[in-house]
């Protein structure tokens, strides 16, 4: 069983660990669990990890966010995976920090990564970790949030933050969506 794992963000070292790029911060995360290292192939850095039998193909587009669906494009015929072991890990406004949620479809709700995917797919139907970094912004301020890092208070439950998604990409790739949503989708943040 293959998996194309996407976590979505900006390269360059300015957007390193800012709210855009947690799809990245989860993928160098679960890399550097496995031992596995980052090469830079074809629009995306690429590496696998193996889990319980199946392969994890891991990538971080190298297109920018915008662009994320031609890496994801590429990747999905250069591996020839279906749309249905694809799992795109993004940050997401709508939802308060602290909180993370496996869908299994639906619309990218205004991210241009998810846009960009859905464009060049043609369909809506691959499961995204949607990564809550809130939306404590003044209006019109909206990119400057995103491209921005997360606040002190948050860094110090980043790691379990991120520690949980990488649970849920391996509960997704052992026991499908379904459970996985079941088991992760209204935990909290330890107090």
């Amino acid at each position: 069983m293959k998996y194309l794992i996407v976590g979505l963000g900006n390269i360059g070292p300015e957007y390193a660990d800012n709210r855009h790029n947690i799809g990245f911060m989860v993928l160098d995360e679960l890399a550097k669990q496995e031992n596995a290292k980052f090469s830079m192939l074809k629009l995306a850095y690429y590496t696998e990890v193996s889990f319980k039998g199946r392969m994890l193909h891991l990538i971080k587009p190298t297109t920018y966010m915008n662009l994320s669906g031609k890496a994801v494009s590429y990747w999905m015929k250069e591996l020839k995976i279906p749309i249905e072991n694809v799992l795109i890990i993004v940050d997401d406004l709508a939802i308060p920090f602290g909180a993370i949620k496996l869908k299994p479809k639906g619309s990218p709700a205004g991210h241009n990564g998810l846009k960009s995917i859905e464009g060049l797919l043609g369909s809506n139907e691959y499961s995204r970790i949607k990564f809550g970094i809130s939306d404590h912004f003044p209006k019109g301020r909206q990119a400057d949030y995103v491209l921005s890092g997360f606040d002190q208070d948050e860094l110090s439950d980043l790691p379990t933050l991120i520690e949980r998604s990488i649970a849920i990409i391996k509960s997704f790739v052992t026991v499908g969506a379904e459970l996985t949503m079941t088991n992760f989708n209204n935990l909290k943040l330890p107090k």
